[in-house]
């Protein structure tokens, strides 16, 4: 396996591992990590230069073997490098739950639209939420704030579509409102 650029890279890194099929079918590892958020020019180019060092001549096809910093999404095998590209901007974007949204989706303008439209905050619960959202909207008396049910709320709300969740890690729930 070739690491020519595999320099000191972060937890937060997202990139893919691109491996020369050529060399993969005549039994060599020969690859390289790719930053995915570099432009596609960027990337098509260590690309290049990874394919014309092949141990295979006239090696001309890679795939994406591997991915690293992409979180609950599965980015496919042949997804292509502008997808890779496209969808590691939106996840470095969104880092506190692009992935986890993407995943839920699998549809990147999807996730995209609900990102930038519809997205409500990061909660410790839905029933924060609830509460939030109502103490903002609504007056209530003193004499019944103890009595009101802010779980119960947030169940129906989700159950009636109003809202899902993406709950990144504890107590990290991440709240939108539905199309």
């Amino acid at each position: 396996m070739t690491t020519d650029n595999n320099q000191a890279l972060g937890k937060d890194d997202i990139r893919i591992y691109v491996a020369d099929l050529a060399a993969y079918n005549a039994g060599y590892l020969h690859g390289i990590w790719v930053d995915a958020t570099l432009e596609v020019a960027e990337m098509q180019e260590q690309i290049n230069t990874l394919l014309s060092s092949s141990p295979v001549s006239d090696a001309e096809e890679y795939a994406i073997h591997d991915f690293e910093g992409f979180g609950d999404y599965h980015l496919g095998e042949y997804a292509g490098l502008e997808a890779a590209h496209d969808i590691a901007s939106f996840i470095q974007e969104y880092p506190n739950f692009g992935s986890a949204l993407l995943s839920h989706f699998n549809d990147l303008e999807e996730a995209r639209e609900m990102a930038e439209n519809n997205y409500c905050g990061c909660y410790a619960s839905l029933g924060d939420y609830a509460q939030e959202l109502t103490e903002e909207t609504s007056e209530i008396p003193s004499h019944l704030q103890y009595y009101i049910d802010y779980e119960a709320m947030a169940r129906d709300m989700e159950m009636n579509g109003d809202v899902f969740t993406v709950e990144t890690g504890y107590r990290e729930v991440h709240v939108f409102w539905s199309k």
